[in-house]
């Protein structure tokens, strides 16, 4: 499959494209740039939280975990960090902001593929952990994009204080679960 789709366009990867493009999107997608012409100039934050419901009826909502800073700290002085632990949240939330405009609303046919995706990160790292405190029903994600404070030489000004996009509640679905996972 990833010949097929790295190679040029021929006959089967025509006839297969759609086929092709599910096995291939988004978990091994890749977007290679040999320079960085433009630098980051902000840091971006990917949270998370959960509702619950308990075996007694009860629902309760989690507080926000910081899924990057848990990246962070899993890499650091790590020397080999694999490719997931680096970007796989990091390109997951791109994918999403590419597949939806201000309003958290799709703009084409890979919409509902980033949600999904993102909830499947989401719920790999945390579904567990939440679990333990009753079934998990819905979740919501949220990111915090801190602007990069100018060096001390710039004359440049610029508010440093974050900006949060929080997007709508999502139900969780057996199909979100890691593979093995029950949400009981």
């Amino acid at each position: 499959m990833m010949f097929l789709h790295v190679a040029p366009s021929n006959t089967l990867s025509k006839q297969q494209g759609t086929l092709i493009g599910e096995y291939v999107y988004p978990e091994y997608e890749q977007n290679w740039k040999l320079f960085a012409p433009n630098p980051l100039q902000q840091n971006i934050a990917v949270q998370a939280r959960a509702q619950l419901r308990t075996e007694s009826g009860e629902s309760w909502s989690t507080g926000w975990t910081d899924l990057t800073a848990r990246d962070g700290r899993a890499i650091h002085h790590n020397p080999l960090p694999s490719h997931t632990e680096q970007n796989q949240l990091r390109r997951g939330w791109e994918f999403y902001l590419n597949t939806h405009n201000a309003q958290n609303r799709s703009t084409g046919p890979r919409g509902e593929l980033s949600e999904r995706y993102v909830r499947r990160i989401v719920l790999s790292r945390l579904g567990a952990e939440w679990a333990e405190g009753g079934r998990v029903e819905r979740i919501q994600v949220r990111s915090r994009t801190t602007p990069v404070s100018p060096p001390s030489w710039s004359t440049e000004k610029i508010s440093v204080k974050p900006v949060y996009r929080v997007l709508p509640w999502w139900q969780v679905t057996a199909d979100d679960l890691p593979e093995g996972a029950t949400n009981s």
